[in-house]
């Protein structure tokens, strides 16, 4: 059996970064080894005070809200804001958005003038973007315990985006991801009300989640999951719980299962000193989040767009709007086969345990058995 079955990872995720230049629309054309159209854009330009934008093709890029466009209640309008537990809005012509994904990219629209735009001029902006269904959906209707809604999978990616809505009811709901195992990283969010984000890593057991817009640690939510952890065909989203299954309540859910040589998704143990863990991924890594399962640590994004050199120590953090920061103590190598923490701090408080998800720019080794180098 080959070590891996995605050897071009550009193929299901690429970290995109390009200058503003607020022409409106403008399409932005990816520059990996494969093209990618993509169905989940994460957006955040290097300034400060900028957001950390979310959208997806399951709702549909551009539609207007009550089809679910986007999230986000600050005044640029549209996208789900990572720091905020913000509501939907529609998109504004004045803050610019996204308006729909391509072969190979993504359009901007209007606006290109405003720091949360996705074209300000000459200001750097940073696209991750991942690929699963190119945007094609399959629907299920409530019945029984299934909340009803829509998703697209890449069984290859190993990668669901699924829009629900909750039921409110005692029992718990089953949503059907698709993914054939059971997913090891599930992110939720309400779309149109204000709603803490859930993040739940499969190391950290049942009912326990963290929240991207807090350093909090996680806690123990007992109506989260309703006490029962995914399997290979559901999700599962506790009774009457506001932040999974609130009645009439739309959501949105992202599900991934680990792909050997593309994608990992675990934990590991800070030591407190500079010699710091090394975490086995399978895969020279283009883009990993840190946090911490404990309190006073923020979401820590690094990828090579931003730091092309180890040690990495350029970062942004998604619970924040602030500007890409540098920290000589949030150092880190991006190894041929995962990556080593180089610090005493920030990614490797002593005995604190960190939950993280990375992404490829190479497989250890392909599907013909050619090994990678390292960075």
């Amino acid at each position: 059996m080959a070590y891996t079955t995605i050897d071009d990872s550009s193929e299901y995720f690429q970290a995109m970064q390009y200058t503003g230049n607020t022409t409106a629309p403008r399409n932005i054309t990816n520059d990996g080894n494969s093209d990618l159209k993509p169905d989940f854009i994460w957006s955040k330009a290097n300034q400060n005070g900028t957001n950390h934008a979310l959208t997806n093709s399951t709702l549909g890029f551009n539609a207007p809200k009550g089809l679910g466009y986007a999230w986000e209640s600050g005044p640029f309008g549209g996208h789900l804001s990572t720091s905020t537990t913000g509501a939907a809005s529609q998109p504004s012509a004045t803050y610019g958005y996204i308006s729909g994904h391509l072969t190979d990219g993504f359009t901007t629209a209007a606006g290109g003038t405003n720091d949360d735009s996705f074209n300000t001029n000459n200001t750097v902006h940073n696209a991750w973007q991942w690929k699963c269904n190119g945007g094609t959906t399959t629907a299920f209707s409530e019945s029984g315990n299934n909340p009803g809604g829509k998703r697209q999978t890449s069984t290859k990616a190993g990668f669901s985006i699924i829009y629900y809505k909750g039921t409110g009811a005692n029992a718990s709901c089953e949503i059907a991801h698709g993914l054939g195992k059971a997913p090891e990283m599930i992110i939720f969010k309400r779309i149109y009300t204000a709603q803490f984000w859930c993040v739940w890593n499969h190391r950290m057991g049942v009912d326990k989640k963290l929240a991207f817009n807090s350093t909090d640690g996680d806690d123990a939510d007992g109506a989260f999951m309703n006490g029962t952890v995914p399997n290979a065909t559901n999700i599962f989203v506790g009774g009457t719980s506001v932040n999974t299954n609130a009645n009439d309540g739309h959501y949105m859910c992202y599900a991934w299962t680990s792909i050997q040589g593309f994608s990992k998704f675990g934990t590991y143990q800070g030591n407190g000193n500079d010699d710091g863990p090394f975490v086995y991924t399978g895969f020279k890594p283009r883009w990993i989040m840190f946090k911490s399962r404990e309190s006073g640590s923020s979401w820590d994004i690094m990828d090579t767009r931003n730091s092309p050199t180890n040690p990495m120590d350029d970062y942004f953090t998604a619970n924040t709007t602030d500007p890409r920061g540098t920290s000589s103590t949030k150092n880190i190598d991006f190894l041929s086969n995962g990556f080593k923490i180089r610090d005493d701090n920030n990614l490797n408080f002593s005995d604190h345990n960190f939950t993280y998800m990375a992404f490829a720019e190479n497989p250890f080794v392909t599907s013909t058995g050619t090994p990678t180098t390292a960075r």
